[in-house]
């Protein structure tokens, strides 16, 4: 069995999907690939999780999108589980990006109700600036947030 299908495996154990339940999750590509350095390729993502929003799927709290990974605050829909949500994002955007971008599974934390998550969502967007990408997250082209 190779290690990327074990690993996906692993980070399914314990998820619990709950409609309008808020959700912080982290998905990679595939063997950290930075596809989203290119700027139209990250613009691609973007689009992708608002026309997930558009379709009640998932309301965006905040997102980032790195050269290599997603950071993704959002509260679940309705009618459609989490695990499913998140593959048609990777689903589509690989579709559309015309290649395999992303590695099996992702991490998912359930946000507890006790939670900060405006301090979760500063969290999220200041990843560039931690990553050295940017020295101010409003430099960084490719996030967006709910509160501005």
């Amino acid at each position: 069995m190779e290690q990327n299908d074990r690993h996906g495996r692993n980070l399914r154990r314990g998820r619990v999907s709950l409609p309008s339940h808020v959700y912080a999750i982290t998905a990679v590509t595939r063997d950290r690939d930075p596809v989203f350095r290119d700027f139209a390729s990250a613009r691609c993502l973007v689009k992708v999780l608002r026309e997930h929003e558009e379709h009640g799927r998932a309301r965006t709290w905040r997102f980032v999108v790195m050269p290599d990974h997603l950071h993704w605050l959002m509260q679940l829909g309705e009618t459609h589980p989490l695990g499913t949500v998140v593959r048609d994002v990777k689903a589509l955007s690989s579709r559309r990006l015309g290649q395999r971008l992303w590695q099996k599974g992702f991490y998912d934390h359930a946000v507890r109700e006790d939670e900060a998550l405006r301090e979760l969502a500063r969290y999220i967007i200041a990843n560039p600036v931690r990553a050295g990408l940017v020295e101010k997250t409003g430099d960084y082209p490719h996030w967006d947030a709910v509160w501005l």
